[in-house]
This record gives structure tokens, C-alpha cells and sequence, in this order.
């Protein structure tokens, strides 16, 4: 299942991506652009949260198939190291919400600089270098203002929303007991706003309690922690 959903995301982010490049004239007056760059930027999220799913182990339980769609995942995104991303991420598992969380800004809850240190410290030298270069490579043969609508913009976007619902929202302070050892807060059981909104990634303390479960069973780790809170308050009750 996990290896025939991250077929399903490549294949829409990559079919999307060439209609788009060889069809779709950006306009700034066109609704019907703008629609294809947040199509774009949504389908962008699912190749990081199938990179996501990959670094826990979620996709396939072939280490190396596992390891080479996160791979792929993470390159066709934004050119992301793999391994960097995985190293990090462990980290944030591991000290979640803390000062050595890698994700984490204990210095400052402002959006914008938690957002610019988050960027800085997955971002490299290498990753700008590949995007300068295929950059140049798309604009020699597609007209500019559909690599930079439809490759180049929606990848920022995503990360933007990633950031939001799988960083800033869950783990900003202040930290409450109700957040757990993770440090890690969650959405409220709304499967439609879930899917559109990051994958479910807004379901993020059952992720941090179950990090193997993929993004598309942690609906069904909410309801299944929802409904074991109201048979402990039932209890209580009697």
C-alpha cells in the first residue's frame, strides 16, 4: 500500500507538473493560474510527507525500496538531501519541542524567524546549486513564467504550509501536559480539512506516538485515541 500511494503522488505531481509546463500560460489576472500553482504546491506536500512516511519506515518494509523512494521523494521536491533530512528528523523525535530539536526555535515564537531558521538549517549549497541548474536548463527550452509558477514557486508554498501544520502549530509554545512528552499538540477530528490541509500531518501528536503509522492511517490513530480518552473519562465517571 505505502509503495502504491507514493506511485500515486509521483505520478500526479509529475503528470500535473508537465501538463502545466507545456500547456498552462500563467497570467496574473487568470484564476484558472493560480488554481494550477496551489494544485502544484499541494501536490509538492505530498512528495515531502512520502519522504516523511520513508525516513519512519512507512512506506515499505524493503529497507532499501523504502529508503530509495524517500530518496527520490526528496530530491523531486527541492532537491533535498535524503540523509540530511533524516538525521534531522530523528533528532526532532528525539527531542522534540526542546532545545536540540533541530525543528525547534526556543528563542523565538515569531513566525517568520522560526520559519527563516527552520529553512536555514535543511537548506545547502548543494540543493541551490542543483535548483540553479535545472532551473537554467528548464528555462532554455519552457517559457520562464511557467518554471517559475509551476516548478519553482509551488515547492516554497509547500513548505510554507509544511512548516505551519507540521512544526509551527503543534509545537509552538506554550507547552501544556495535554501535549505529552513530545511536546506536540493535534487538530481537532475533521478527516476532509486533515487531508487538505498537509496529509493529515495535522494530526501530529498521534504521529509522534505512532511515527511508523503512515499519513494516511492517522485519522484512524486519532479516532482510535479519541475514543479510548472517552472510555478513561467514562470510567472516571462511574
Amino acid at each position: 500500500m505505502g509503495v502504491f500511494a507514493a506511485i500515486i503522488v509521483f505520478a500526479l505531481w509529475g503528470g500535473h507538473l508537465a501538463y502545466c509546463l507545456l500547456a498552462v500560460d500563467f497570467r496574473f489576472d487568470s484564476s484558472h493560474s493560480y488554481l494550477h500553482l496551489l494544485l502544484q504546491a499541494y501536490l509538492s506536500t505530498g512528495l515531502f510527507i512520502t519522504a516523511h512516511d520513508a525516513m519512519h519506515g512507512a512506506v515499505n518494509r524493503n529497507h532499501r525500496l523504502n529508503r530509495a523512494i524517500g530518496t527520490v521523494a526528496a530530491l523531486l521536491f527541492a532537491a533535498f538531501s535524503y540523509k540530511k533530512l533524516f538525521r534531522n528528523h530523528m533528532k526532532h523525535h528525539r527531542y522534540s519541542g526542546q532545545e536540540r530539536d533541530p525543528d525547534f526555535l526556543a528563542s523565538s515564537q515569531n513566525f517568520f524567524l522560526w520559519f527563516g531558521v527552520f529553512f536555514y538549517r535543511y537548506a545547502s549549497i548543494g540543493q541551490i546549486i542543483i535548483m540553479a541548474v535545472l532551473f537554467n536548463l528548464l528555462n532554455l527550452i519552457l517559457p520562464t513564467d511557467r518554471v517559475v509558477a509551476f516548478w519553482m514557486i509551488p515547492p516554497f508554498i509547500s513548505t510554507l504550509q509544511l512548516f505551519f501544520f507540521g512544526t509551527y502549530r503543534p509545537h509552538r509554545l506554550p507547552h501544556t501536559d495535554e501535549m505529552g512528552p513530545h511536546h506536540a499538540r493535534s487538530q481537532k477530528l475533521n478527516p476532509l480539512f486533515a487531508l487538505l490541509s498537509c496529509y493529515n500531518f495535522g494530526y501530529h501528536l498521534e504521529h509522534h506516538e505512532a511515527p511508523g503509522v503512515p499519513w494516511w492511517r492517522l485519522g484512524r490513530v486519532k479516532a482510535g485515541l479519541r475514543r479510548a480518552s472517552l472510555r478513561r473519562g467514562s470510567r472516571t465517571l462511574d
